[in-house]
């Protein structure tokens, strides 16, 4: 027998028909005799409703009301799937974060787990029953309902997980699995078998967008073995799993394209010691997270040109900030027509000249490289937006990473 969590997305818990669906998948898992607890998330399209509700009676909202409001999408869902459950012949009981509780710092609106207590969720089993979990959802220090931010259920999931010490969380959701490159971008991507942590760790921060990244770590950090699996059809999916389990370490595992960050270059900056501080504290001290550095020295030494990246979203908070700050520069120039292409692997650690090759690869379909930024399993490119499809394919290509069409 084994102890298993699974995770149910929005899309796999859309209408009751899904919800069924879903817990027919809980109730094979039970009738198997393996111990089970389930996380579910809203029904898709509900958070953003719940959103805008929110927006439209105050646009400055109270973060904590805000909370209370968005929450109740996974507590609707939990009711649902519990019912459902018992339909099916399977006792189930729902909970919502706050009864367990799943104990969280007090940053409303993408607060951090600190603990799960997993007292509640053992008697439930003990007791022969399924507990079923909202998702995204916890208790602040003050007693009041926190939300762990977009993808916050996959969180909960993998928290619940190492709480109980699961053999196993399987996230179920509308893909089938982890794929070597977004397939809507690359035709000829192919689900992987078993991914490393650390490659989807990358893959995630990069742009793949089948799990959270906040998920992958915390599931790294505890040792917790993830599972993708589609809701919609029976096949196998993807492992994501130790180093230690990847019997044959590829080079390349995967291509990750993200269009969610915009470049922000500032000319003619004085070059002295503290000027990258001037720089990038202001936007630190606002939460706005830059990602890629490159800086370049011109005028005999005296002067230098920076170029960064920040998400889409924060680039007129980010250059407004700049403006203001006392900084000397001759310009500055936002562009957020720019895509973030990236190759992962934990191969790269062994193997020679894969930057040689994907800069080649580049240079042959004419794609200029405004950025580049590297990991010990990871390169990075940021490049003209409109290119991205185009570089995304040709390194598939160049890494051997196509399949059969």
């Amino acid at each position: 027998m084994a102890r298993l969590v699974l995770k149910f997305g929005g899309t796999s818990v859309a209408d009751p028909e899904r919800i069924r669906n879903a817990a027919e998948r809980v109730a094979r898992e039970a009738d198997a005799g393996h111990e089970v607890a389930v996380v579910v998330s809203a029904m898709s399209g509900v958070t953003n409703d719940l959103v805008r509700q929110v927006a439209a009676i105050s646009p400055l909202y109270d973060a904590a009301e805000h909370d209370a409001v968005v929450a109740s999408g996974e507590q609707v869902t939990s009711g649902l799937m519990a019912l459902t459950l018992q339909q099916l012949g399977v006792p189930a009981r729902s909970f919502q974060g706050w009864q367990l509780p799943i104990r969280t710092d007090g940053t409303h609106g993408r607060a951090r787990i600190r603990q799960v207590e997993s007292g509640a969720l053992r008697s439930v089993a003990a007791a022969g029953q399924v507990a079923v979990v909202a998702g995204f959802q916890g208790l602040s220090p003050d007693g009041r309902v926190t939300t762990l931010g977009r993808g916050g259920s996959d969180t909960t999931a993998v928290a619940l997980a190492a709480a109980l010490e699961a053999d196993r969380c399987d996230i179920y959701t509308d893909v089938d699995g982890v794929y070597t490159c977004d397939p809507r971008i690359v035709p000829r991507a192919r689900k992987i078998d078993r991914v490393a942590f650390e490659e989807m760790l990358e893959l995630s921060s990069q742009g793949a967008r089948v799990l959270q990244t906040r998920s992958v770590a915390m599931a790294m950090r505890r040792g917790v073995r993830l599972q993708v699996l589609s809701s919609f059809e029976d096949a196998p999916g993807t492992l994501i799993v130790g180093e230690e389990e990847i019997v044959e370490e590829q080079v390349v595992t995967g291509v990750a394209v993200s269009r969610e960050d915009a470049k922000v270059t500032l000319t003619g900056v004085e070059d002295r010691p503290g000027v990258a501080a001037a720089i990038f504290g202001p936007l630190a001290d606002a939460e706005i997270n830059v990602d890629m550095i490159v800086q370049n020295v011109a005028d005999g030494g005296a002067h230098t040109d920076i170029t960064f990246t920040v998400p889409k979203t924060d680039l007129d908070r980010a250059t407004a900030l700049l403006r203001e700050a006392a900084l000397a520069f001759d310009s500055l120039k936002p562009d957020p027509n720019v895509a973030k292409v990236s190759v992962v692997g934990i191969g790269m650690r062994s193997h020679a000249g894969v930057a040689q090759r994907m800069f080649a690869t580049l240079a042959a379909r004419g794609i200029n490289i405004e950025v580049i930024s590297t990991s010990e399993i990871k390169i990075s490119v940021l490049i003209a937006e409109e290119y991205a499809e185009l570089a995304a394919r040709a390194l598939h290509t160049a890494y051997g990473l196509d399949g059969d069409d």
